[in-house]
C-alpha cells in the first residue's frame, strides 16, 4: 500500500476502481433483491433470502446467484417481454392506428360530402393502397 500512497496518479487510480467496484456491488445487491421479490417463492423463502443478503451480503450473493442464476435469467427476459408488449399496446392506443379499410371508408365519406374532389380521392386513395 505505501507504493500506492507515493504515486498520487496510481492512488487516485486505486480510489476511482474501488470507487467502481463499489458501484458495481449496490447495483449487484439491487438486482438480487428485485429477483428475490420477482420470484414465485413462498414469502418465508423470500425472507430467508433477504435475511441472508442482509447479514452476509457477499455470501449470500454468490450463494443466490449459484443457486437462483439460471431462473433469474429467465425471469429477467420475461419481464423484460412483458414490458415491451405494455409499450407496445400503449404505443398503438396513443397513435391510433386504423386499418387501410377505416381510412378508406372515412376518404369516400369526405368525398361524398363534397369536402374531396374526385383528383383528390382518388390521390388519397392509391395512397393508401400503396
Amino acid at each position: 500500500m505505501s507504493v500506492i500512497a507515493s504515486y498520487p496518479i496510481l492512488n487516485m487510480f486505486w480510489w476511482m476502481l474501488m470507487f467502481f467496484l463499489f458501484v458495481i456491488w449496490i447495483w449487484l445487491l439491487i438486482t438480487v433483491f428485485i429477483d428475490v421479490f420477482r420470484s414465485d417463492q413462498s414469502g418465508w423463502a423470500k425472507a430467508g433470502w433477504t435475511i441472508f443478503i442482509i447479514f452476509l451480503p457477499l455470501l449470500g450473493v454468490l450463494v443466490y446467484l449459484i443457486a437462483q442464476g439460471g431462473k433469474m435469467q429467465e425471469r429477467s427476459v420475461e419481464h423484460a417481454a412483458k414490458v415491451q408488449q405494455a409499450q407496445s399496446a400503449y404505443i398503438r392506443d396513443v397513435a391510433g392506428t386504423e386499418s387501410t379499410a377505416d381510412q378508406l371508408t372515412k376518404l369516400a365519406a369526405l368525398h361524398d360530402s363534397g369536402k374531396l374532389t374526385d383528383d383528390e380521392f382518388a390521390a388519397q386513395k392509391a395512397k393508401l393502397l400503396g
